[in-house]
């Protein structure tokens, strides 16, 4: 890709220098034609053949961030889940159907957590 585009900017050099030499043909002249025939229409063929590339490297970098995601989250899971789970003095966790230790029944999930809006007359 990169071969075609430097070849072509090579070409439209050459036409711009032969404009600038040019008994006719002025410095103002040779810079557009580099610019009109040369950086802009390749700059957008760059553009259109860059773009598989940039869609690669964006599902790849939104790979890495789930991945660095996904491991931060099990590292607080596990971490979470050794700090929650109480020992007994053999060293097994105890069954999660036993009281606990101040023989309090275990807490039900709350019903309608999120309040009715007030409606204004």
């Amino acid at each position: 890709m990169y071969l075609v585009l430097i070849a072509w900017l090579y070409v439209t050099l050459m036409m711009a220098l032969a404009e600038a030499a040019s008994p006719n043909g002025s410095i103002l002249g040779a810079i557009m034609t580099f610019v009109l025939y040369g950086l802009l229409p390749m700059g957008i063929v760059g553009y259109i053949l860059g773009t598989p590339a940039r869609k690669r490297a964006i599902k790849a970098r939104e790979q890495e961030e789930q991945a660095a995601y996904e491991a931060a989250q099990a590292q607080v899971a596990s971490a979470s889940k050794a700090a929650a789970a109480p020992t007994d003095a053999s060293g097994h966790t105890p069954a999660s159907t036993e009281p606990d230790a101040g023989s309090q029944p275990a807490a039900a999930a709350e019903q309608g957590g999120v309040a009715p809006m007030r409606e204004e007359p």
